[in-house]
């Protein structure tokens, strides 16, 4: 594994969180075609799994984190193509960001976690705990996986135009990390995807299996390219998710909109982290 480590100890070895020190550690994940940048805080805490936003970075976490402590075991990463570090790949679909996470686990010997997932990477989460009921400690999606057909052909046409018209400016902030390697058709068709994963026939059924306790953070009025009240609407579809599940609860409604409240609003993030935790969480 190519890799730089800020400690010696190293927590691969463990198969599993046995909640023994380990310490922290910074480096490459080689997955598939590609490498993804990692940050493992260690210590002998719950683990908490972060799942970006579709474009975002994993130091959009740090707020939560501070809140939360190093009672916890925080693991963050940056997506294919995401960050100053993670290299471009051929497969930037949506089941292959699900098989990041067992990827990302696995390295870091982690067979459990506290999965915490915000707008994309809570679509993404959502699955990931599907798939693996016995493996997820608790679920908390910020802001995302709203069962809503809010794709259509319309939708699509005006994401292209979008993703298209923001490409002039978007280029040259690769070198930051602050958007994406991935080009403008790129961008917009994971968009799209991920729209029709958010289908209330698609995503519906995934969260009406979920078995594990998962808590909502919603926030308030718009997000990058919705119009209105559209993202408002969009988060009503939460009313018949609680209903149909007891599992799943909201655990705060937010002010801030959909971009800030990472940065705004980590009290109430790290507030539903120890809910679904549980009483071992401190």
């Amino acid at each position: 594994m190519n890799s730089s480590s800020t400690s010696s100890t190293d927590s691969r070895s463990t198969g599993k969180w046995t909640g023994k020190w380990t310490g922290k550690w910074t480096g490459m994940v080689p997955v598939e075609d590609t490498a993804l940048a990692v940050t493992d805080t260690g210590g002998t805490g719950i683990p908490v799994v972060y799942l970006n936003g579709q474009f975002a970075t994993q130091g959009y976490w740090r707020r939560t984190i501070a809140e939360l402590g190093t009672g916890f075991r925080h693991i963050t990463y940056d997506e294919r193509a995401r960050g100053k570090k993670s290299l471009r790949s051929a497969d930037y679909s949506f089941e292959a960001a699900v098989r990041d996470v067992d990827a990302i686990l696995a390295a870091r010997g982690v067979e459990r976690a506290v999965v915490v997932g915000w707008s994309y990477g809570a679509v993404v989460a959502a699955h990931w705990a599907d798939r693996n009921p016995g493996r997820t400690l608790g679920l908390v999606l910020v802001d995302g996986a709203f069962p809503y057909d809010w794709i259509d052909e319309a939708m699509k046409q005006r994401i292209r135009k979008m993703f298209k018209q923001m490409s002039w400016f978007m280029v040259p902030m690769r070198i930051t990390g602050i958007t994406p390697r991935m080009n403008a058709a790129q961008q917009a068709e994971s968009n799209i995807e991920l729209g029709e994963l958010s289908r209330t026939s698609e995503l519906g059924p995934v969260l009406d299996r979920l078995a594990v306790q998962t808590r909502y953070v919603v926030a308030s009025g718009t997000s990058l390219g919705s119009k209105g009240d559209e993202q408002e609407v969009i988060r009503t579809s939460l009313d018949g998710v609680t209903a149909r599940n007891p599992n799943i609860k909201v655990s705060a409604k937010v002010a801030s909109n959909h971009g800030a409240l990472l940065k705004k609003d980590a009290p109430a993030i790290a507030e539903a982290v120890r809910d679904v935790a549980g009483p071992s969480a401190v």
